[in-house]
Protein backbone atom coordinates (compact mmCIF):
# COMPACT_ATOMS: atom_id res chain seq x y z
CA UNK A 1 0.00 0.00 0.00
CA UNK A 2 2.66 2.44 0.66
CA UNK A 3 3.85 2.24 -2.90
CA UNK A 4 0.61 3.18 -4.17
CA UNK A 5 0.90 6.46 -2.91
CA UNK A 6 4.27 6.66 -3.86
CA UNK A 7 6.85 6.26 -0.52
CA UNK A 8 8.69 3.35 -0.50
CA UNK A 9 8.37 0.99 2.55
CA UNK A 10 12.19 1.03 3.56
CA UNK A 11 11.65 4.98 4.41
CA UNK A 12 8.82 4.03 6.78
CA UNK A 13 10.65 1.33 7.73
CA UNK A 14 14.08 3.69 8.53
CA UNK A 15 11.41 6.57 10.19
CA UNK A 16 10.34 3.74 12.43
CA UNK A 17 13.92 2.79 13.54
CA UNK A 18 14.71 6.51 13.76
CA UNK A 19 12.40 6.88 16.48
CA UNK A 20 13.52 3.94 18.37
CA UNK A 21 17.21 5.40 18.77
CA UNK A 22 15.65 8.48 20.09
CA UNK A 23 14.82 6.32 23.13
CA UNK A 24 18.19 4.49 23.80
CA UNK A 25 20.65 5.88 25.83
CA UNK A 26 23.40 8.14 23.98
CA UNK A 27 26.95 7.50 24.51
CA UNK A 28 28.64 9.95 26.61
CA UNK A 29 30.09 12.69 24.10
CA UNK A 30 33.94 12.93 23.79
CA UNK A 31 35.54 15.93 22.69
CA UNK A 32 37.49 15.70 19.61
CA UNK A 33 39.46 17.70 18.37
CA UNK A 34 40.01 18.26 14.00
CA UNK A 35 43.23 20.77 13.18
CA UNK A 36 42.64 22.30 9.65
CA UNK A 37 46.11 22.81 7.35
CA UNK A 38 46.51 25.24 5.04
CA UNK A 39 46.49 23.98 1.69
CA UNK A 40 48.65 26.47 0.28
CA UNK A 41 51.53 25.79 2.81
CA UNK A 42 54.80 27.58 3.11
CA UNK A 43 56.87 27.42 0.59
CA UNK A 44 60.48 28.27 1.27
CA UNK A 45 62.10 31.40 0.42
CA UNK A 46 63.27 31.59 -3.57
CA UNK A 47 67.30 32.13 -4.13
CA UNK A 48 67.79 34.65 -7.00
CA UNK A 49 70.32 33.60 -9.44
CA UNK A 50 71.60 36.00 -11.53
CA UNK A 51 71.06 35.30 -15.66
CA UNK A 52 74.70 34.33 -17.15
CA UNK A 53 76.65 37.12 -18.82
CA UNK A 54 75.78 37.66 -22.59
CA UNK A 55 77.81 37.13 -25.75
CA UNK A 56 78.96 39.92 -27.79
CA UNK A 57 78.32 37.71 -30.68
CA UNK A 58 77.74 34.32 -31.63
CA UNK A 59 80.33 34.17 -34.26
CA UNK A 60 83.06 31.14 -34.49
CA UNK A 61 80.95 30.36 -30.92
CA UNK A 62 79.35 26.31 -30.12
CA UNK A 63 76.09 26.61 -29.58
CA UNK A 64 74.69 23.46 -27.85
CA UNK A 65 71.10 22.48 -28.50
CA UNK A 66 69.85 20.04 -26.34
CA UNK A 67 66.87 18.40 -26.16
CA UNK A 68 64.97 15.82 -23.25
CA UNK A 69 63.32 13.67 -25.27
CA UNK A 70 60.15 15.49 -25.50
CA UNK A 71 58.38 13.87 -28.99
CA UNK A 72 58.94 16.05 -31.94
CA UNK A 73 61.94 18.58 -30.01
CA UNK A 74 64.68 16.76 -32.58
CA UNK A 75 62.58 18.12 -35.02
CA UNK A 76 62.77 22.02 -34.09
CA UNK A 77 66.45 21.60 -33.34
CA UNK A 78 66.99 20.42 -36.01
CA UNK A 79 65.35 23.54 -37.58
CA UNK A 80 67.56 25.27 -35.60
CA UNK A 81 70.90 23.79 -36.52
CA UNK A 82 69.78 23.89 -40.17
CA UNK A 83 69.10 28.19 -39.62
CA UNK A 84 72.73 28.11 -37.94
CA UNK A 85 74.41 26.64 -40.66
CA UNK A 86 72.90 28.53 -43.57
CA UNK A 87 72.81 31.92 -41.53
CA UNK A 88 75.88 31.66 -39.66
CA UNK A 89 78.22 29.51 -40.59
CA UNK A 90 81.02 29.80 -38.05
CA UNK A 91 79.45 29.00 -35.34
CA UNK A 92 79.73 25.29 -34.45
CA UNK A 93 76.11 22.84 -33.34
CA UNK A 94 76.75 20.22 -30.61
CA UNK A 95 72.92 18.47 -30.54
CA UNK A 96 72.78 16.16 -27.19
CA UNK A 97 69.81 14.23 -26.03
CA UNK A 98 69.32 15.44 -21.74
CA UNK A 99 69.14 12.04 -19.53
CA UNK A 100 66.06 12.44 -17.47
CA UNK A 101 63.17 14.63 -17.34
CA UNK A 102 63.00 18.61 -17.75
CA UNK A 103 63.36 18.72 -13.99
CA UNK A 104 66.33 15.70 -13.92
CA UNK A 105 69.64 16.61 -13.66
CA UNK A 106 72.91 15.46 -16.15
CA UNK A 107 76.22 16.40 -14.73
CA UNK A 108 77.98 14.65 -17.02
CA UNK A 109 76.03 17.02 -20.03
CA UNK A 110 76.76 20.31 -17.82
CA UNK A 111 80.20 19.44 -17.54
CA UNK A 112 80.96 19.26 -21.15
CA UNK A 113 79.09 22.11 -21.75
CA UNK A 114 81.07 23.96 -19.65
CA UNK A 115 84.22 22.79 -21.12
CA UNK A 116 83.48 23.52 -24.83
CA UNK A 117 80.27 25.24 -25.32
CA UNK A 118 79.53 29.45 -25.38
CA UNK A 119 75.72 28.71 -25.17
CA UNK A 120 72.62 26.50 -24.57
CA UNK A 121 69.33 26.30 -26.50
CA UNK A 122 67.10 23.94 -24.83
CA UNK A 123 64.20 22.06 -26.36
CA UNK A 124 61.74 20.56 -23.72
CA UNK A 125 58.11 20.00 -24.29
CA UNK A 126 55.01 21.55 -23.62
Amino acid sequence: MPSLLGVSPAILAGSVAASDQKHKAQPAATEVKFEGLNPHGMPPGIQLVPMAPRLPSLENKTIYLISDGFPGADHFLDQISIWFKKNMPSVTIQYRLKKGGFADEDPALWAEIKATGNAVIIAIGH
